[in-house]
């Protein structure tokens, strides 16, 4: 494990909120950094909205999107069973649990994921999400590396909450909410960015990304620019 990146990652995660704090952009960072330091094939992001409903907030890649998605439409799975109990959820191999999750278990082997991990995103009582790793291959996690991401998980969320005050949650759901309205935002620009480019919705999503962060822009400013079509965005290809 690369050490040195491990430690800028949780500094990155513990930065403090400020006004233009990018919520996608923060939780697309933890998605990666999982799948790059922790050997997961994939990971994702549930966070909860206004009314306690989860949503898909960052994914490593479009399959696992799609997955999180068909989770949330069944109503069944690792993530949402964490995001209840408030306790992690360990599956070496979810062909064993075609029973306790029959959906969910033939969708994620479908999409190429024979083993699952949700890790509950807390504080204390509070638990706001949950963050999901997927492996290709069936077998136990690392005993090593699972501390690690529930410790990416808990400095995540205490970056989300540190804004600690008696407005706390207001405050929370107000970034979820704008973060929902973001993420509408995004999928549009993907989609307009990789029909008319005629590449996949995950280079879309690299595209915009690495723009923006070239530009010193916000993710959903970009794309609402490029899908309203105000600015010409030289040089916006994958």
């Amino acid at each position: 494990m690369n050490e040195q990146l491990l430690a800028k990652t949780f500094v990155e995660l513990a930065d403090n909120l400020v006004a233009d704090f990018d919520l996608i952009d923060f939780l697309r960072l933890l998605t990666d950094r999982c799948v790059g330091m922790l050997g997961a094939s994939a990971s994702g992001v549930l966070l909860a909205d206004l009314d306690g409903e989860l949503r898909v907030m960052a994914a490593s890649d479009e399959q696992v999107r799609l997955l999180e998605l068909f989770q949330l439409q069944n109503d069944e799975g690792p993530c949402l069973e964490c995001f209840r109990t408030g306790a992690p959820v360990t599956v070496p191999d979810l062909s064993t649990e075609a029973d306790r999750w029959p959906r969910f278990a033939a969708a994620a082997h479908l999409s190429g994921f024979a083993a699952v991990q949700a890790l509950p995103m807390r504080l204390r009582d509070e638990v706001v999400g949950a963050l999901n790793l997927f492996r290709a291959d069936p077998g136990p996690f690392d005993p090593v590396g699972t501390p690690i991401a529930q410790a990416l998980a808990d400095v995540a969320t205490i970056s989300l909450l540190q804004q600690r005050s008696t407005h706390r949650s207001s405050v929370l759901n107000e970034q979820l909410q704008t973060a929902l309205h973001s993420r509408v935002l995004i999928e549009q620009a993907k989609g307009k960015l990789a029909e008319r480019q005629g590449i996949d919705m995950e280079q879309a999503f690299t595209a915009l990304r690495s723009y923006a962060r070239a530009h010193n822009r916000r993710l959903s400013d970009l794309a609402r620019a490029f899908i309203d079509g105000t600015e010409p965005l030289a040089g916006l290809m994958p």
